[in-house]
């Protein structure tokens, strides 16, 4: 189990062009999402006093803003987390005294969060790594420098020391980090599809790859998922590739995704917007059906009742922050894709 220790935080907002035209809705769209500070929080932070600006206090959720405003946000957080050590079974694709790669199962949370306070891969890290972690920040625990989807399976890399640490998080932020995942949508995003050539930030480049680029922040009404924004949220680029097609006419596809930058639900968002969500998704895919007449009733019913999105963190490449070595790491398909595309080609 976790237990939060509550320390006082300061975090400076400067509000970005156009802003919304009130204090909320700009706190809402400018304070980065890893804060975790959602609108009825900032609300209540507003309304206690606990936003200022330039030492005087906003208490109006209302007051004007402007480009270039430094907000500034008093809030107390827990500071750290003491998360215990489990003993879960992990995959570790390779590790050294400054990093581990995993290759993680579909069904595993991350990081502990109030829906999930055990049963992660942190937890299981501090039991694997032990006394092999140096510390990240003062503190030994593993330094997660990027996440993929609790359903989402595959390939990511934990920093064990603070070098280790501050040299990848650079390369995530510098969208040198190579990340290609392989995915089942439903459909064919092919660039002979004129539907295709007419959405917001679709674009086909050499080889028939199709090229999202538009901004994504969390949806207006649904703070739980992320949405194409036309305004707003941050920049993001998806690169699609079309590896397989099933079906007469093509019911569906398998892909290959690469991210040049990673937002949250980045691929899941874009796939969704070019109207070829991803078969199982819950959230995006909506209640897209297969065609009985293009794939067969065994499809149909075999992406049905596929319990979670078909996506799978396949290839992982980065620069060793010690060495300086460039690592490449491949993890193949897990069964459940693996018996999915075998229905679909049959």
């Amino acid at each position: 189990m976790s237990t939060p220790i509550s320390t006082p935080r300061r975090l400076t907002v400067i509000i970005g062009p156009n802003p919304p035209d009130r204090l909320d809705k700009a706190l809402v769209r400018d304070t980065p999402e890893a804060e975790g500070l959602t609108r009825s929080r900032l609300a209540k932070l507003i309304a206690a006093g606990g936003v200022a600006r330039r030492g005087e206090p906003l208490t109006e959720p209302r007051a004007r803003v402007a480009e270039g405003d430094e907000i500034e946000i008093a809030f107390a957080e827990p500071a750290e987390v003491a998360t215990a050590p489990q003993a879960i079974p992990l995959s570790i694709v390779h590790e050294d005294d400054e990093l581990v790669v995993i290759d993680k199962p579909a069904g595993m949370v991350v990081h502990p969060a109030p829906g999930a306070p055990s049963g992660t891969l942190v937890n299981a890290l501090l039991a694997h790594c032990g006394d092999s972690l140096s510390g990240i920040g003062g503190e030994k625990r593993p330094g997660i420098v990027h996440r993929i989807d609790k359903e989402t399976s595959g390939l990511l890399v934990v920093a064990k020391t603070d070098r280790a640490h501050a040299a990848l998080a650079a390369q995530f932020a510098a969208h040198s980090v190579e990340r290609q995942y392989c995915a089942i949508v439903f459909g064919l995003p092919d660039a002979g599809d004129p539907r295709l050539h007419g959405l917001a930030g679709l674009s086909f480049e050499p080889g028939g790859v199709l090229r999202i680029a538009t901004r994504i922040g969390r949806h207006p009404t649904d703070r739980q998922r992320q949405a194409v924004l036309a305004s707003g949220g941050r920049h993001a680029v998806t690169r699609v590739r079309v590896v397989e097609a099933f079906g007469q006419p093509p019911a569906a596809a398998l892909v290959e995704c690469w991210l040049e930058t990673g937002r949250t639900h980045q691929i899941r968002v874009h796939l969704a917007h070019a109207g070829h969500g991803l078969i199982g998704d819950p959230v995006y895919g909506g209640r897209r059906r297969l065609s009985e007449r293009a794939v067969g009733a065994a499809a149909v019913e075999a992406a049905a009742a596929f319990p979670r999105q078909a996506l799978h963190a396949a290839t992982l490449g980065f620069v060793h922050p010690a060495t300086g070595e460039t690592l490449r790491f491949s993890s193949p398909l897990p069964d459940d894709m693996v018996r999915l595309l075998a229905t679909l080609r049959g």
